[in-house]
């Protein structure tokens, strides 16, 4: 199943018929809106959506593609091979928040994987109306799980390269509760021609029908007077397993609109004998019917879509306020006839419609309206009512939109407005602009402000509280607007205490109180910290898990809708995410400070002729701990001078880095040559298999002589500071980084140390900077050992751990260090010291 990216078509596989009979099945066995199919893809881990029955695909093109990995409730029936039952939007909400916030409206969903005992090739997942709880839909689940064995078991049977998806999903109508009188089936042999219809058809084509029986030709143009050659090329296109986009609409008698409906015998497999036979429904409600007559005549606009979003009626007034004549309409997907009305405030409330019972209303600008300008003329005012097959749109004109898209009203415009209504941005707020914030806060701190900053200004609230749950009681993580000392008295409160930030947590349910006094009714004798105002109570719950709670204050009273409580719903799963990750991730960087504290050296192996020193700093973003390190190792009658670095960053790194320095010091103590240490060491990351590389530099120096043995495996170049002040990078031949391949050679090169020379071992976070050149830093480190060098030795010198600290002092003052850094400096004396 394989789509074309040249021409925007997808040439369907045998088994797409399959897919479309157990989707539409789906819906009538769990009397669902929608249902689809998601099969594998050829890019790995990566599933698409195959089939959607009932809903239009354009709205619902981000759910088209998912990667089995990601917190969705298809990726989880995929990967984990169980069902997964979301009864209603709650359920939703606490066990996928990400997939409640891009769908925040009242629905269920079930989730079936599509799998064999030896292959899983997808899922069969059905959106229906939200149920009380899951035992609820038992009866629904028995019949899906049948369904996705049957269709499982029917895949197995196509060839694999068949059983692949990587195009745009196959999108058909859902089947009518209720057969129309008007409507008639046939069946067309494409092998013999002959063409059978039964007596509804002919009474739905009248005279026309006589004529149909010779061929297919015939029965197109009888059919569909103005449309016969797109219905003959869909029948034969059925016919060569290439089915057409469903629905099809065409022209009838008199320019009524008529819905055909084909499929094939075989369900897509067809073997040497040829061609199944093509099976066919068309629909037709006649001309003149009593309710498109009477809606006719209304004074305001009416129309209506179908599930795909089809315009299948629209009255003149209608057609006079989308500026369109009511041919160009009729037959069409809404947003391909009236391209104005595609945008993200119009789309979101088509989707809404599609998935929840309740009317939804908007306003959508008409081409020219000019913001801040919306009077009679420039907006229309669109109110959505679902229904079971159709959605039925009225449109008017808004004589003054009080409340823009583009933001909250002025305030003069709230002049004579109710106290109790306080308008605020939630209906206008996405969700994903919270989402997106949250992903780059990292501590519970930076979680706080974000919530802070983008949820409390779009739904007008003044004060902010957020608990987390420590060993069965709530702790202040962080508080904003309430008085100083208020909240002290709930610190450390326990899960049984009878208010409703624990209510909330423990029952899962948000609380919302539109004034202090339905706050004091449902709580005698709760402490308040205003005589007015309303509350809104959200539980933090991740992936099923009590995280916290979070307190909205307001500062007068007010009332929630429901299109905000939902929203505040959502949210608060998103929050409780973030803040799930933010503990983790404090917990993390502390055991991973500990960790690597406990790895780095706490003092240097000495030698009387040798004077070495170490200075590494962590990183301040990300983990703040990494896999740099160094080290100074007695080897035989010399020292082994060794620095390293570990990719990335946190507790694996630091693990890693503790293995890689106990395996050097290992070698080093034997004195094995230095070629030998790092092929050892090379080995011994391949074999604990940790998926990780490591650079290093080992260095063994004979304190007498001078004479050093350097190797280097995938290791930045050390610098050379001789006693006269000029400064060298090294340009020693190496082998490739730890951990790539398990033959990998390290040239050895000799090199002699005179007294008072300096050598500068030291990692990338040193002389790497963003958006500059490496061979840059390297520079700009060898002109700093130059400069300073003398301070580390000779007659009159300093110390060396004064120059460690002035070749690292910029890195120690800057806040935003991307990188570790470790520093090791090692220098001959002219004589040993007396006390060594």
């Amino acid at each position: 199943m394989t789509g074309s990216a040249e021409d925007g078509q997808r040439t369907p596989g045998r088994p797409t018929s399959l897919l479309i009979d157990a989707s539409i099945e789906a819906i009538r066995a769990a009397d669902g809106h929608a249902a689809g199919v998601y099969l594998r893809s050829r890019t790995p881990g990566l599933l698409r959506m195959s089939v959607l029955a009932g809903l239009p695909g354009r709205l619902f093109r981000p759910w088209w593609r998912l990667h089995v990995d990601s917190p969705f409730p298809v990726a989880d029936a995929h990967r984990l091979g169980v069902e997964v039952v979301l009864a209603n939007a709650v359920d939703t909400m606490r066990r996928y928040p990400q997939f409640a916030a891009g769908l925040p409206f009242q629905f269920g969903s079930l989730y079936v994987p599509v799998a064999t005992d030896t292959a899983a090739y997808g899922v069969l997942t059905v959106l229906r109306p939200s149920a009380a709880d899951a035992t609820e839909l038992l009866p629904e689940r028995e019949r899906l799980a049948q369904l996705a064995e049957e269709l499982a078991w029917q895949l197995g049977g196509v060839e694999d390269s068949a059983l692949w998806w990587d195009g745009e999903p196959r999108c058909v109508r859902p089947p009518a509760p209720h057969a129309s009188r008007r409507a008639g089936s046939f069946t067309w042999d494409p092998t013999t021609g002959a063409m059978t219809l039964d007596d509804r058809l002919r009474g739905v084509l009248g005279a026309a029908a006589e004529e149909c029986g010779k061929s297919e030709r015939a029965f197109a143009s009888a059919a569909a007077p103005e449309d016969a050659p797109a219905l003959l090329a869909a029948l034969r296109d059925t016919a060569a397993g290439r089915p057409p986009p469903l629905p099809l609409y065409v022209r009838g008698a008199h320019g009524s609109l008529r819905l055909v409906e084909l499929w094939e015998s075989c369900g897509g497999v067809r073997d040497a004998s040829g061609p199944g036979a093509v099976h066919g429904v068309v629909i037709d409600p006649g001309p003149g019917a009593a309710a498109d007559a009477a809606a006719d005549l209304l004074p305001e606009g009416v129309f209506a879509l179908d599930r795909l979003g089809t315009v299948v009626y629209a009255n003149p007034r209608a057609a006079e306020l989308l500026e369109l004549p009511r041919p160009q309409l009729l037959g069409r997907l809404l947003w391909d006839a009236v391209p104005w009305l595609a945008q993200p405030a119009c789309e979101d409330h088509l989707r809404g419609a599609l998935l929840s019972p309740e009317p939804l209303h908007c306003h959508v600008a008409r081409p020219g309206a000019r913001p801040g300008e919306a009077y009679d003329g420039d907006w229309l005012a669109l109110t959505l009512n679902p229904g079971r097959d159709l959605l039925t749109c009225t449109v008017r004109p808004a004589h003054r939109v009080t409340e823009a898209p583009s933001g909250p009203p002025p305030d003069d415009s709230r002049e004579h407005a109710e106290p109790a209504a306080d308008p605020s941005m939630a209906p206008l707020y996405r969700p994903i602009v919270l989402a997106i914030a949250l992903t780059e806060a990292v501590t519970a701190r930076q979680v706080s402000e974000v919530v802070m900053r983008e949820l409390l200004p779009a739904f007008g609230g003044r004060r902010l509280a957020i608990y987390l749950l420590q060993e069965r009681h709530l702790y202040l993580a962080w508080e904003s607007g309430f008085p100083q000392g208020f909240l002290a008295r709930f610190e450390g409160i326990g899960l049984d205490a009878r208010v409703p930030g624990v209510e909330t947590l423990t029952s899962g349910r948000p609380l919302f109180f539109d004034s202090m006094q339905q706050l004091t009714d449902a709580y005698p004798g709760i402490p308040l910290d205003a005589a007015e105002g309303a509350r809104a109570f959200l539980p933090l719950i991740a992936s099923g898990r009590p995280v916290g709670s979070c307190i909205l204050g307001f500062d007068r009273p007010r009332s929630f809708s429901t299109e905000e409580r939902a929203a505040l719903t959502a949210l608060a799963g998103l929050i409780a995410h973030a803040m799930e990750k933010a503990q983790r991730y404090e917990s993390e960087a502390a055991l991973a400070r500990g960790l690597q504290q406990a790895l780095l050296p706490r003092r240097l192996s000495a030698h009387p002729l040798v004077e070495t020193t170490g200075r590494y700093l962590p990183a301040t973003q990300g983990m703040e701990v990494g896999g740099d390190w160094y080290d100074v190792v007695a080897a035989g009658d010399g020292l082994a001078l060794v620095i390293g670095d570990v990719q990335g960053h946190g507790v694996q790194a630091a693990a890693t880095m503790g293995q890689l320095r106990t395996a050097v010091r290992a070698f080093a103590l034997g004195d094995r040559p230095p070629d030998e240490v790092l092929s050892g060491t090379n080995r011994l990351l391949i074999d604990i298999d940790s998926g990780q590389f490591a650079s290093c530099c080992y260095i063994r120096l004979d304190p007498a002589t001078g004479v050093a043995l350097a190797a280097r495996a995938g290791h930045l170049p050390p610098l050379l500071r001789r006693p006269d002040g000029r400064t060298y990078a090294l340009d020693l031949p190496g082998g490739v980084v730890l951990g790539v391949d398990p033959q990998a050679r390290y040239p050895v090169t000799r090199l002699v140390m005179d007294p008072g020379a300096v050598l500068a071992l030291y990692t990338d976070g040193l002389v790497e900077r963003p958006g500059g050149d490496i061979d840059d830093g390297i520079g700009a480190l060898r002109v700093a050992l130059a400069k300073n060098g003398a301070l580390a030795g000779g007659p009159g010198g300093q110390s060396l751990s004064k120059l460690a600290d002035r070749l690292t002092a910029t890195a120690r003052h800057t806040a935003d260090r991307p990188d570790d850094i470790a520093l090791l400096l090692a220098t001959r004396r002219f004589t040993a010291r007396r006390d060594a």
